[in-house]
Parts: structure tokens; C-alpha cells; sequence
């Protein structure tokens, strides 16, 4: 198996909710969709986003107690800490709520976090040694 993320899904109580803030309030693109049970997003070069009837994921996964959502963190590296202030606003704006106000980290970042409307964690950061060489190879 390749270290590799292609696909990330995320199973969430209301599909229309989570497609009203991911697209319609954050304005990501729709790759593919079957309404009220799944909602496809182009995140990003070969990586799609899934938002995913909770039950129905639950159910293929083998989960076994249905209801409850696994938790996750995902981050969105920024440009500078003024990207991180401004993804954080845009994100409230479109519904989310600011978990943890951005902050300067011990370890020379400034990062924030938000819930989208299912809870789901992201962390908006500004790394300063974070970069990805043209062969997709991630320096930290």
C-alpha cells in the first residue's frame, strides 16, 4: 500500500447541511452527487472529499455503534498568518464555529480551529517550514 490519501470521507448527520457549508457557504466544488445520500468534492489535486449519510457509511463500514461520528482533525496549511485569520472568518461565515482562536505555537506556527456543522475538526495553520516539492514530497 502507497502512504498516499486520495479519498477522505466524512459521514455526517444531514448531507443538505454539510453540502449547504462546504459548497454553497465555502464555495468548494462539486465533483458528483446523490442527493440526501452523498455529496462528492474536488478538494484538491487527485483528492476528492466525501460527505457521507452517517448511517449509510456507518452501516458499509461495520461500525458498531450507528449514530456516533468517529472524530478527525483535518488541516488546511496557509500561506501566512494572515491566511490563517482570514480562512478562520470565511469558515465562521459560512457557519462553522471557532474551536480555538488562532494562536502562535511553541513550535514557530500560528494556527486556529473551526467545527464544520457536524463537529468535524479543521485546523487552519501557518507552518513556516512546511513545503511540498513538485514531486508532491511534504518537508516539515
Amino acid at each position: 500500500m502507497q502512504p498516499r490519501v486520495d479519498f477522505i470521507s466524512l459521514g455526517v448527520r444531514s448531507v443538505e447541511a454539510s453540502r449547504a457549508f462546504y459548497v454553497d457557504g465555502l464555495g468548494w466544488p462539486v465533483h458528483r452527487e446523490v442527493p440526501g445520500e452523498v455529496v462528492f468534492i474536488q478538494a484538491n489535486h487527485g483528492l476528492i472529499l466525501s460527505l457521507w449519510d452517517a448511517g449509510q457509511m456507518q452501516a458499509e463500514a461495520g461500525v458498531d455503534a450507528p449514530g456516533t461520528v468517529p472524530c478527525i482533525t483535518l488541516s488546511h496549511n496557509v500561506g501566512g498568518t494572515d491566511d490563517v485569520d482570514r480562512v478562520l472568518a470565511e469558515a465562521a461565515a459560512a457557519g462553522a464555529t471557532i474551536t480555538g482562536e488562532p494562536v502562535t505555537q511553541p513550535w514557530g506556527g500560528y494556527t486556529g480551529y473551526f467545527a464544520d456543522p457536524d463537529g468535524f475538526r479543521w485546523e487552519v495553520a501557518y507552518n513556516p517550514t512546511w513545503a511540498v516539492a513538485d514531486d508532491g514530497a511534504v518537508t516539515v
